[in-house]
């Protein structure tokens, strides 16, 4: 089948499914807005369960490449980069497109954590909170595990806030907050 036309109807589903929400998305308008045949999404994608996994699929492929590469182009040492972090969020925050993390709206449009898109939306944060990890682990400080849950908690915490109160500041006070945590654990 056609490559483009495959990666056509995934750019359209995309972004109804960041827009509107999973649930509130169906086949027929993923169809109308992609000026396809109901016949040619099925070509491509067996059934919905199958378009929103390879939606999610691709969002952590790019989410975790850009969020990495930002993050250490931002900064060089360990602590560094775990401020970074929330520079990076800050910067999404303000793209005209931010609608939130499609993990999180995902989780709290399937409750059942044995769902598919459950399961893909915590393979995602798991990689999050190992990135946090890994660089508190590099930061020498006195309780890893503390830091790691902390700053995991403000950047989660930052997200939501973000998505739901359109509060762009709340990344530079969870980089102050971040700040208070790694002196207090160094």
């Amino acid at each position: 089948m056609n490559k483009s036309k495959k990666e056509h109807i995934l750019n359209i589903a995309s972004g109804l499914f960041n827009k509107q929400g999973i649930r509130a998305t169906g086949v027929d308008q993923v169809v109308s807005e992609s000026h396809i045949a109901k016949m040619t999404l099925y070509n491509h994608y067996e059934s919905k369960d199958e378009l929103v996994l390879a939606y999610l699929l691709r969002q952590d492929e790019q989410w975790r490449k850009w969020f990495s590469l930002s993050v250490n182009e931002l900064s060089i040492t360990p602590k560094g980069k775990l401020l970074a972090i929330f520079d990076v969020l800050g910067l999404w925050f303000k793209e005209p497109d931010f609608n939130g993390c499609a993990f999180i709206k995902t989780a709290s449009e399937f409750s059942d954590h044995s769902h598919p898109y459950n399961e893909a939306a915590q393979k995602y944060k798991s990689y999050l909170k190992d990135f946090i990890s890994d660089l508190v682990h590099q930061s020498n400080v006195k309780s890893e595990e503390d830091l790691t849950n902390g700053i995991y908690l403000l950047v989660e915490g930052a997200i939501t806030i973000a998505m739901l109160q359109t509060d762009l500041s709340v990344a530079l006070q969870g980089r102050k907050t971040a700040e208070l945590l790694i002196e207090r654990l160094v």
